[in-house]
């Protein structure tokens, strides 16, 4: 019991300390000023980078249900990223996660380093393409790497994106799990784009479907959505809540 209450302690000290200095970053990057990174999706990646020394602070809120019919099935993923463009083309960005199940106070659970990369600029290929690259570290599970080869298109207001993605874990399993995800939106005015998204495991034979609603208003932008599992191996209902403000 004992070196179980001295592990908890130690696993909440480390969350204080990774959130404090997410805290202070974020107002060392006050007195800065950026393009936005706004989204139109919230699993789907798409053909955007911020620009050079630009810097975004994002938070998202993720609720997972894995059984409407049970109850104690969800959970709770808060996520604190920073991003920065290092070019035009190149940025990288840290997250800081946090799970928390029903009715629980929140648990460290790790921290995310992304890279993402477009090609040229958008319309000069047929197909707008980036690559993705992310090393997860978990303290409760294997570190992993998650790649994605993003493939985008812009007809008009129009816009279609697809995710091609690898994941592998590190450990000694060494899992290896492909996975999609893919999205079309459509901007009925300047700040919104509403939109249908799609996310699943090609190797799990998960599948899952949704709508998605983008807004921006000035410096502040928010998207929302929610995707349904299409059959018993996929989880009910995800949703989630992103925000974002440059600066």
């Amino acid at each position: 019991m004992k070196d179980k209450t001295t592990e908890e302690k130690g696993e909440k000290k480390k969350m204080k300390t990774y959130l404090s200095v997410t805290l202070s970053i974020i107002c060392l990057l006050l007195s800065s000023a950026a393009e936005a990174d706004q989204k139109s999706y919230v699993w789907t990646v798409e053909y955007l980078t911020l620009p050079k020394g630009g810097f975004e602070v994002e938070y998202s809120l993720t609720v997972k249900r894995a059984d409407f019919n049970r109850s104690g099935t969800t959970g709770y993923e808060h996520q604190v990223e920073i991003e920065y463009g290092i070019t035009d083309h190149w940025d990288v960005a840290m997250y800081q996660v946090a799970d928390q199940a029903a009715g629980e106070s929140l648990d460290y659970a790790g921290m995310k380093i992304e890279s993402r990369y477009r090609f040229g600029e958008r319309g000069r290929y047929i197909v707008d393409p980036l690559l993705y690259l992310e090393y997860k570290i978990d303290v409760h599970d294997e570190d992993a790497i998650e790649a994605k080869l993003v493939l985008a298109k812009d007809i008009g207001n129009l816009n279609i994106a697809y995710n091609q993605i690898i994941e592998a874990e590190l450990g000694r399993s060494g899992e290896v799990e492909h996975e999609y995800a893919t999205a079309v939106s459509y901007a009925v005015h300047h700040a919104v784009r509403i939109g249908v998204e799609s996310k699943g495991s090609y190797s799990e034979r998960e599948y899952a479907i949704g709508p998605t609603i983008a807004w921006v208003q000035g410096r502040f932008w928010a998207t929302i959505g929610a995707v349904f599992g299409l059959n018993s191996r996929t989880d009910d209902m995800h949703l989630r809540l992103i925000v974002g403000i440059p600066f």
